[in-house]
């Protein structure tokens, strides 16, 4: 089964700055949702993706790992200590078991369980409740990255049509692009991970097709290539990093890039699509 993009968790330092940002880009931003482990986020929903936007809240309620255990608080605490940007690529899951089965078969690092439920608060100042499963993977040649899948619990509570309303037009999610020294040392774990095993490898680096998004991994050089020197000056000294993040907006003339040392670490283009 291949998985399709679920949403990249932007760590920030300044959640309301972030929210801000992206308001200011055209997006509706979710209200301000808590979690018991010190984190908050606001979130940018799109057709079945979404942004989710993370700030520290009380870092004295973030556990630390413990055996083979995965804090989402610590790890997000630990990589805005290098700056802040896209900390975490998370797929969809249809079934976490299954997920599981399959990437420790493949050989993958895989982390204890997680589940958890929470209040998201709605547009109309109404509460619901939501709830996710989430199976946590690790890989040595991404060691500042964090990787899950995420089974929605409640998706009727979760999705709502008036958050995808954007003035700038955002409709869908096409891709995100990783940025890594050597892209074909991310090729079994991405393939693993996707369960896209029919990768394309191109002169600029590798592009994984899944049912929502491509992933695409390319070369410093070739990002810089493709996207410029100001896009490629906001990438993080700590590599492979999640460098851009591709929308598909309706409505729109013509293509936009907003470098992400302007977006708090994750360069954001917006791309035009047919009505």
């Amino acid at each position: 089964m291949v998985r399709g993009l679920d949403h990249v968790v932007v760590a920030v330092r300044d959640l309301a700055a972030a929210a801000e940002a992206w308001s200011d880009l055209g997006f509706v931003v979710t209200p301000q949702n808590d979690h018991a482990w010190g984190t908050s986020n606001r979130l940018v929903q799109v057709d079945g993706f979404f942004v989710e936007l993370l700030g520290i809240r009380d870092e004295a309620l973030i556990q630390e790992p413990v055996a083979n255990s995965f804090s989402f608080g610590a790890f997000n605490r630990d990589f805005l200590q290098s700056g802040e940007g896209g900390s975490m690529l998370v797929l969809e899951s249809k079934d976490p078991a299954a997920d599981r089965a399959s990437f420790e078969t493949l050989g993958l690092r895989v982390h204890e369980p997680f589940s958890f439920e929470r209040v998201a608060n709605l547009a109309d100042g109404s509460t619901a409740k939501v709830g996710f499963d989430l199976t946590f993977l690790s890989d040595e040649a991404a060691p500042t990255l964090g990787f899950f899948t995420c089974f929605n619990r409640y998706p009727e509570n979760f999705w709502k049509p008036e958050f995808q309303v954007h003035g700038n037009g955002a409709r869908e999610i096409l891709g995100i692009t990783l940025v890594a020294p050597d892209p074909s040392d991310l090729h079994e774990f991405l393939g693993g991970f996707t369960g896209q095993r029919e990768m394309r490898a191109t002169s600029l680096g590798l592009e994984l097709k899944t049912p929502r998004g491509l992933v695409t991994v390319l070369s410093p050089v070739a990002y810089e290539k493709l996207y410029g020197p100001d896009v490629a000056a906001s990438l993080p000294d700590r590599l492979p990093a999640i460098g851009a993040l591709t929308i598909g907006c309706v409505g729109m003339a013509e293509r936009r890039v907003y470098p992400g040392t302007d977006h708090h670490g994750l360069t954001v283009v917006l791309e035009p699509l047919s009505d």
